[in-house]
């Protein structure tokens, strides 16, 4: 059985997770949140009975510090961490993430996500499309699912799918939205992710942002997502078309994702939750970069 932990990022209830799989071997985590929410992943970890050193093998969907910023941590406790193989080399070395990372979030690098250290490449296992390991009695399946991400997998645990953000943002029960940041967005590859998902004989998927979709909620899930997808690039296209300066889209872009939202019974906390879970203004920078790519090749 899975365990949801929260980790309270920026204080919020239900805006980032990892998750808890015990085996005969001891824990296994998969995702590890930022470094900034590290005391909370270790007060989690406590309450299940474990401390961080217990945890040997750390799968992560994709690198994006909210999902991977503290793989180092659990690295340097003697942990495996198991991943896509393009995104090796920036765990190994993360000084161009982290710069990247500084040029979009500024002075709020500490505050949001706080340190990232490399980790040994003996220490970090690339894992194929299709490849499973067990670990103490469990199976745990990678699927290479790019659409968010080039290097983005979703780790498959019998019937149940750590998902990572390839099946999108629900926060407490609420409308699925599509993260978008820059720079890998593929509304191809997501779209055939999400079949790929269909395909898959799941009773639950686990969203980082947030929880557990199970049951015949799922179908209806991932239809969501797919046709949100769609009209969020369709929303971002003619600006692109315009050749609108992002600075005036990203207003506009907020506020018609915010109104989506609202119509679907999303206020209040809520929607501050759902904004830091899936900053909505980093998605024009990403669907631009996606149209950009679209035009230069033709298409």
């Amino acid at each position: 059985m899975i365990k949801v932990i929260d980790l309270k990022f920026l204080g919020h209830p239900e805006a980032i997770a990892a998750f808890l799989l015990e085996t005969a071997n001891g824990p296994v985590l998969f995702e590890t949140g930022p470094y900034a929410t590290f005391g909370q992943l270790e007060e989690g970890l406590a309450r299940h009975g474990y401390e961080p050193g217990d945890v040997k093998h750390v799968f992560i969907t994709h690198i994006h510090l909210d999902h991977a910023g503290a793989a180092w941590a659990l690295a340097q406790s003697g942990a495996t961490i198991y991943m896509h193989p393009f995104g090796a080399a920036h765990l190994h070395d993360p000084s161009k993430l982290m710069a990247s990372a500084a040029r979009i979030y500024g002075d709020d690098m500490e505050r949001l996500w706080s340190d990232m250290k490399g980790i040994p490449m003996e220490q970090i296992r690339a894992m194929e499309h299709e490849e499973a390991i067990e670990i103490g009695g469990q199976l745990i399946k990678s699927w290479h699912t790019p659409g968010h991400a080039v290097h983005h997998i979703a780790w498959q645990v019998a019937d149940s799918l750590i998902a990572g953000d390839v099946a999108g943002v629900a926060i407490a029960g609420g409308p699925v939205v599509p993260p978008c940041p820059p720079p890998d967005i593929n509304i191809e590859d997501w779209k055939a992710s999400i079949q790929l998902m269909r395909s898959l004989p799941l009773a639950q998927v686990y969203l980082t942002h947030f929880g557990r979709i199970a049951g015949p909620a799922l179908p209806a899930h991932l239809d969501e997502l797919e046709k949100e997808l769609d009209v969020w690039a369709a929303w971002i296209k003619p600006e692109f078309d315009q050749q609108h300066d992002p600075a005036s889209i990203t207003p506009r872009f907020q506020a018609f994702v915010a109104a989506r939202l609202k119509g679907k019974g999303v206020s209040g906390e809520l929607l501050e939750v759902y904004e830091s879970a899936n900053p909505s203004w980093m998605s024009v920078a990403g669907l631009l970069r996606y149209w950009k790519k679209k035009a230069a090749s033709g298409l």
